[in-house]
């Protein structure tokens, strides 16, 4: 009895003990979501690593000229947000079936068109995004999205054989994606928007042009500083 009478006491005095702890419970009050840090690790970091690419491109938005180019990229990431370089490119502009059209006999109009040859351009990327996807369920994509300002020279070439070579200022905006496949390599995707000053021997005028170059290239990623 006296055994019986001892666990019933310790049983009332746990109950009361956390009774007592449930009201001493202080209230913090409401976490805002700027008063939450998180720290995350990048997986594929670019912090002090240089990156070189090779690009094909396509310009296809000119009516006279459909025109294929190959892009070299280098670029130097200072942090994961800014990085400093160039891009220096070939091509060529090939007549489209526009402007094949308006040279035929039935209509014979030359337009006086410039095809793209070159152009050596730097400047500076700017990344603010990093991001994770998911896919189907079956693995993660490593990616982030940046702009691109940089400004350079372009040379061109009048597609009427007496119009002569254009060497033009140029000022180019971009938009692209890297889409990491490891630490060292990735496949960047990219829309660049080019708007030249052309001085045309042909016509003896200055000519505002706009062009627009969609690439696709992959780039490799130097060795990690520890």
């Amino acid at each position: 009895m006296k055994r019986l009478v001892s666990i019933v006491v310790c049983l009332l005095g746990l109950g009361s003990f956390s009774q007592a702890s449930a009201q001493e419970t202080v209230d913090i009050g409401i976490i805002k979501n700027e008063q939450i840090t998180v720290v995350q690790k990048l997986l594929y970091p670019k912090t002090a690593r240089s990156e070189i690419g090779l690009h094909l491109g396509w310009m296809p938005f000119d009516a006279y000229l459909t025109t294929p180019n190959l892009q070299f990229s280098w670029d130097t990431h200072r942090s994961e947000s800014l990085s400093f370089g160039g891009v220096i490119g070939g091509g060529y502009g090939m007549k489209s079936s526009t402007y094949k059209e308006l040279e035929s006999p039935t209509i014979g109009v030359a337009v006086n068109a410039y095809r793209y040859l070159g152009s050596v351009l730097g400047g500076v990327q700017y990344s603010p995004v990093y991001a994770k996807m998911n896919v189907e369920g079956k693995g993660i994509l490593h990616h982030d999205v940046y702009g691109a300002l940089r400004a350079g020279l372009t040379v061109e070439q009048s597609v009427i054989p007496s119009g002569g070579l254009a060497f033009a200022p140029t000022l180019s905006f971009g938009l692209g994606a890297r889409i990491f496949l490891s630490s060292d390599a990735a496949i960047r995707l990219e829309v660049r928007d080019d708007l030249l000053l052309e001085a045309r021997s042909l016509t003896n005028s200055l000519h505002l042009k706009q062009s627009a170059n969609l690439t696709i290239g992959y780039t490799m990623l130097s060795g990690r500083k520890r």
